[in-house]
């Protein structure tokens, strides 16, 4: 049997940056349809990270990343307090492991302010010490806006509030076909067995790992604009017990990541991660997500440099998850892409590619761009 219908706007991908788009354009009274590959909401990038409220330090100045972080994450606190949403402004200590790393704690410090971010703090090895005991670090900076949120939740109210302003999500919808129309696009959907044929006037492509896939289905789209996606995976091993951390404790980053750092759940569990594995697969189907059982071994001397009584044993393997970047390993910071008629010339149409952190806390800011931009056209 093969369905057809309409609506206004397509939004493909049903993470937390596609809900947060179809939410805020249910909202301004557009007809929307969401269209989630899986049986559930948010079952890969949006569910597979550190829960973290980036305060929008690190990102390069000038860049998507840095330009969304810092709104998204006022934007985001703001809609946790509104909508009951768990979550918590934690804090979060940046810190320096040996003296040669103070210089990076100076640049980080200098380059947090030219990105709007200006509550960070510089602290001694006393100062840190009254913070968190068991540190064992030279200096730090202190982050008082970064924070902790319970993603599944956040995700659920997105949905919430876009279906109570008329927008429609179909699960196990699979995207297999995108065609220009006059006046839109015709979406060819597997779905339940059956094939659907949907006919969208404006289109959005914020399908995550699977973003590149979705866009090289549009005939029309030129090759050039097919962004590729490299996958990053990073895993996570967890702490037994009781944690004796109160803030998120991050070592200066490194190339790809944010260092093996630590942060805390709803529940006060602490985990640590995620490392950086560039996958040689671009295939979003062929990601394993498996962790070894030794995980604990390989982090534990990472995690002790900046907390000397770690062993091994105190550890668990965890899980993992997998960044879509818009770089490789030689372009590990690559910025967001979220790229209009402006860009690639196909009316009505916004493809976001590599929307990894801080997408999540820069969903609400980016679902503003998107708005905008398909007003604009």
């Amino acid at each position: 049997m093969r369905e057809q219908f309409s609506t206004d706007v397509a939004v493909i991908g049903a993470g937390a940056v596609g809900l947060a788009i179809a939410r805020g354009l249910a909202q301004d009274g557009r007809e929307i349809v969401i269209l989630e590959k899986n049986a559930q909401i948010g079952q890969e990038t949006s569910a597979r990270n550190s829960e973290v409220i980036h305060a929008g330090i690190h990102y390069p100045q000038g860049s998507l990343k840095a330009a969304l972080c810092v709104p998204g994450r006022d934007l985001l606190y703001s809609f946790c307090e509104s909508h009951g949403v768990a979550h918590k402004r934690l804090g979060k200590l940046i810190v320096a492991t040996h003296a040669g790393q103070d210089e990076q704690l100076a640049a980080i410090l200098h380059h947090a302010a030219s990105n709007g971010v200006s509550d960070l703090t510089l602290l001694d090895r006393a100062n840190i010490a009254a913070l968190e005991p068991e540190l064992s670090v030279t200096a730090g900076l202190f982050s008082p806006s970064t924070g902790i949120i319970d993603s599944h939740a956040y995700m659920l109210a997105l949905l919430g509030d876009a279906e109570a302003a008329g927008a429609s999500l179909i699960r196990d919808a699979e995207v297999t076909g995108i065609a220009q129309m006059t006046q839109g696009y015709r979406l060819t959907v597997r779905n339940a067995g059956e094939t659907l044929t949907l006919f969208a006037r404006q289109l959005v492509n914020s399908a995550g790992l699977w973003a590149s896939k979705i866009a090289g289905l549009i005939e029309t789209l030129d090759r050039k604009f097919v962004a590729a996606t490299y996958l990053a995976k990073g895993r996570y091993v967890t702490l037994n017990g009781k944690s004796p951390f109160r803030h998120l404790v991050y070592p200066v980053p490194e190339p790809g990541g944010l260092g093996v750092h630590l942060t805390l759940d709803m529940g006060g569990a602490a985990r640590f991660g995620p490392d950086v594995e560039w996958l040689a697969t671009d295939d979003p189907a062929a990601i394993d997500y498996a962790v070894p059982p030794n995980l604990p071994a390989v982090f534990a001397p990472r995690i002790a440099g900046y907390w000397p009584r770690i062993t091994p044993s105190m550890l668990t393997a965890g899980y993992s998850g997998v960044r879509p970047k818009a770089g490789g390993p030689k372009d590990p910071n690559a910025d967001f892409r979220i790229e209009g008629a402006e860009t690639h010339k196909l009316p009505g149409l916004v493809n976001l590619f590599g929307i990894e952190s801080p997408g999540l806390t820069a969903s609400l800011a980016i679902a503003q761009k998107v708005k905008g931009m398909l007003q604009d056209a």
